[in-house]
C-alpha cells in the first residue's frame, strides 16, 4: 500500500513549472476536508505524512493529527484524480470546501481593491479592510506624532528588499526606566493577513483608549512590530497569484525564493518540522538567521530579555494558543505558569464569544516546528512565550473576508488583554 501511495504522490518539478506559467496560478485547485484524526486510519495518516513531502502538488494547511480537527489540503488539478482515488480506495469520507481556489483568490483580490478605493487611508486605520505595510507604518508614525509623550517609533532593521521595519513602543508617559516589557509581533507568514490586522487593532486600543488600559501600562511598556515579513506581505498584495505566498523573498536557490522565517531561529534550528529543501514552505534557510527579518526579531528578543515578561507572536490559522516547546514533546519545567496564562486568554474569549481556542505545547497540540521564534524567546528569558493562531476564514481558510476582520481582531484582543493582565499579576515590577 505504501509503495502505491509513493508512486502516486511524487511528481516532477517540470510539471510545477508548467503550472506556474498559467495566467491564474491557482485555477482549478481544490481544498479538501478530511475527517478528524480520531476517525482516520493509520494508512490515511501515513498518506498525509507523505503528501506533506510533496508541496509541488499538495499544500497541507493542517493535518489535524494532534488536534483531532479535520485535515485541510489544497490539491493541484493534475493530482486531484489520483488523490480522490486514494481516498475512495480507503473508504475515506471527504468534502470539497473550495472548488476553485483561483476563482476565490481572484474574487477576493477584486473585493480588496474595491475596499481600498472605498476606504482610502487617511491617517487612521479601521477594520473595514486589510491595510498595506506602508499604511501600517504610516499609521504608527502618526500615532507617535499625536501622542509624543506616550508613543515612540524605532527603526529596527531592513528587509531583504530594503523595506524599513519599525517598532512602536507604547508607554504611559511617565518615562520611568527599566519597566517590564510585553513584546508582540505579527506577519511572520506573508499570507496570514489577519495577524497584522489583529496587531494593529491592539496598538490602536492601547494608544487611543489609554484610560481603559492604564493598568497594563503602569509598570509595563508594550513593544510591537506589526509586520515581520514585510517583503512577503507586500508580495501577497500584488495579485491573486501571489496571495498565498508564505515565506520571505530572499532567493533560496537558483530556482526557488524564500525561507520560512519561523524556522530560521538559532534554537534547535533545522531539526524536525523544518525542511532542508529550498523550495518547501517550511525551508529553514541555508543557516540560522539567514533572513534579515529573523535577525530583527532576534535582536528585539535579546534586547528585552532581562525585562521581557511575555513574547506573543500572532499567526493564523487555528484557533490555538501554543507555548513551548515546538521542537520536542518535552515541556518546560514552568509549564504550569504557561498554561495558567494561556487559560486566562482561553476563558476570556470563550466567555465573550463562545470561541474555543485549543491551548497547550506546540508539538503536542499542532506539530513539530523547530527553529521558531516563540521557543527562541522562551529560551532567551521570556517566562511567557506564545504563538497565538487566529481562527480560519474564507474559502481559502487563510483569507477571512474583510467583513470578518472586526469580529476576529476584537475577539483576539479580548484574549490578549486577559493574558496580559495575568502576566502583570504574576510578574510585578521588581
Amino acid at each position: 500500500m505504501r509503495a502505491n501511495i509513493r508512486g502516486v504522490l511524487w511528481c516532477t518539478i517540470w510539471c510545477y513549472c508548467l503550472a506556474s506559467s498559467q495566467a491564474n496560478l491557482y485555477k482549478g485547485y481544490k481544498v479538501y476536508e478530511l475527517p478528524a484524526s480520531k476517525a482516520r486510519s493509520a494508512n490515511l495518516d501515513f498518506m498525509l505524512s507523505q503528501l506533506a513531502n510533496n508541496r509541488t502538488y499538495y499544500d497541507i494547511y493542517t493535518s489535524g493529527s494532534q488536534t483531532g480537527a479535520p485535515a485541510h489540503i489544497m490539491v493541484h488539478p493534475e493530482a486531484q484524480p489520483q488523490f480522490v482515488a486514494l481516498l475512495n480506495e480507503q473508504a475515506v469520507n471527504y468534502k470539497i470546501i473550495n472548488n476553485d481556489v483561483g476563482h476565490t483568490l481572484r474574487s477576493n483580490y477584486e473585493r480588496n481593491q474595491m475596499l481600498r478605493n472605498l476606504y482610502p487611508f487617511e491617517g487612521r486605520l479601521s477594520t473595514e479592510r486589510y491595510y498595506t505595510h506602508d499604511e501600517i507604518t504610516q499609521y504608527i508614525e502618526n500615532l507617535a506624532q499625536l501622542y509624543p509623550s506616550r508613543v515612540f517609533i524605532r527603526t529596527v532593521g531592513r528587509t531583504y528588499e530594503g523595506r524599513w521595519l519599525k517598532t512602536i513602543r507604547i508607554t504611559n508617559g511617565d518615562r520611568r526606566a527599566n519597566k517590564n516589557v510585553i513584546l508582540m509581533d505579527g506577519g511572520f507568514h506573508a499570507r496570514e493577513w489577519i495577524s497584522p490586522a489583529a496587531v494593529v487593532y491592539a496598538i490602536g486600543e492601547l494608544v487611543e483608549n489609554y484610560e481603559t488600559y492604564a493598568d497594563l501600562l503602569l509598570d509595563y511598556d508594550w513593544v510591537i512590530l506589526p509586520v515581520v515579513n514585510a517583503d512577503g506581505y507586500v508580495y501577497t498584495h500584488l495579485s491573486e497569484n501571489t496571495r498565498m505566498w508564505r515565506k520571505t523573498r530572499q532567493p533560496s536557490s537558483e530556482s526557488c525564493i524564500g525561507t520560512d522565517p519561523n524556522r530560521n531561529f538559532d534554537f534547535h534550528w533545522n531539526e524536525e518540522g523544518a525542511s532542508q529543501d529550498p523550495c518547501d514552505e517550511t525551508y529553514a534557510g541555508p543557516k540560522a538567521f539567514s533572513e534579515p527579518e529573523a535577525i530583527v526579531v532576534r535582536d528585539l528578543i535579546k534586547s528585552y530579555a532581562k525585562v521581557g515578561k511575555m513574547y506573543l507572536t500572532l499567526h493564523s490559522y487555528g484557533p490555538y494558543i501554543l507555548y513551548p516547546w515546538g521542537w520536542t514533546l518535552d515541556v518546560p519545567d514552568t509549564v504550569e505558569d504557561l498554561h495558567e496564562v494561556a487559560q486566562a486568554g482561553y476563558e476570556a474569549m470563550f466567555n465573550a464569544t463562545g470561541v474555543e481556542y485549543e491551548i497547550g505545547p506546540s508539538t503536542e497540540v499542532l506539530y513539530v516546528a523547530a527553529g521558531a521564534s516563540d521557543d527562541y524567546a522562551f529560551n532567551a528569558g521570556f517566562p511567557i512565550s506564545f504563538t497565538m493562531e487566529l481562527p480560519p476564514g474564507g474559502q481559502s481558510l487563510f483569507d477571512p473576508p474583510a467583513s470578518d476582520i472586526d469580529g476576529l481582531v476584537k475577539e483576539a484582543w479580548i484574549g490578549i488583554l486577559a493574558m496580559a493582565r495575568k502576566v502583570v499579576e504574576k510578574y510585578p515590577l521588581a
